[in-house]
């Protein structure tokens, strides 16, 4: 990279910090809050037809939500974690049309919302927004919660699997709830069927360890340290599905958002406004 591309892309950088620093309470909180009751508006058919679900607007939120994430990490895309993300992506294209199309790992389910463009017809093309950031949030707050222990990749990996895990266990039943989908045998866990997290350890594992390979540990810590704002896309997690999971009575996906929250005060990421 030349001088000039690099003075181009840090000024580029200070100002997509600059912008997600200066608006952190309304990407964190407003965002979600709105997005949550938004959604439940829709799922209760009180908002028209061209508002409810819209799949751009939807889109659009869940992009705002990811910008303090994506500010985050891009000085980290060196081009080992690029190829690392593109493959990412591209195992998160494959084994949802795998499980669309077989029912594995996940179970049978159907999308029950537009969620925008399909690839092939059968998988969201924008599902890389709604996994990654879940893979990465999860990862980085096991990072900061693990402190020295995190050196350990026999440690850290398996620990940001569960993580990753785990914050399915509060996704899946509020998606289910609002109709985003449905699997076609239900399931006890609030209508999601415990093979559906056999097929989330694969999917967590996978993906973890490519995530693992492709950043250095020292420089998302760095990052992490100086940039205050880097976990607030869980923030957004943590009341976006947290308000969803609470107006259906989800109480057990409820309690595991607040396990997040706790963790996202543990690890100091509730100051706004002030970095």
């Amino acid at each position: 990279m030349s001088d000039l591309e690099y003075d181009r892309r840090r000024r580029l950088q200070l100002r997509l910090d600059e912008v997600v620093r200066d608006n952190r309470f309304t990407i964190a909180v407003v965002f979600p809050a709105v997005g949550g009751v938004t959604l439940l508006a829709s799922a209760w058919g009180l908002l028209p037809a061209p508002l409810a679900f819209n799949p751009y607007l939807l889109l659009f939120g869940v992009a705002v939500m990811r910008l303090p994430l994506i500010a985050g990490i891009a000085p980290l895309v060196t081009r080992r974690a690029a190829v690392g993300l593109a493959l990412l992506c591209l195992y998160t294209w494959a084994i949802e049309w795998i499980g669309v199309r077989t029912g594995y790992p996940y179970g049978e389910f159907g999308y029950g919302v537009d969620l925008g463009p399909m690839l092939l017809g059968e998988v969201p093309a924008a599902l890389p927004l709604f996994f990654v950031p879940i893979v990465a949030n999860a990862y980085l707050l096991c990072l900061l919660l693990l402190g020295s222990r995190a050196r350990s990749a026999a440690l850290r990996v398996p620990v940001a699997v569960v993580a990753v895990v785990g914050m399915d266990l509060v996704l899946d039943p509020a998606a289910v709830s609002i109709g985003f989908w449905a699997y076609e045998a239900g399931g006890a866990y609030y209508g999601v069927p415990w093979t559906n997290y056999a097929g989330w350890v694969l999917s967590a594992t996978v993906a973890v360890v490519l995530l693992d390979l492709s950043f250095e540990r020292a420089g998302l810590l760095d990052r992490l340290a100086e940039c205050g704002f880097m976990l607030d896309d869980l923030v957004s997690f943590v009341i976006l599905w947290g308000i969803v999971n609470a107006a259906f009575g989800n109480w057990l996906p409820l309690g595991l958002a607040l396990v997040y929250g706790y963790g996202l005060w543990r690890t100091d990421r509730f100051d706004f406004p002030t970095r």
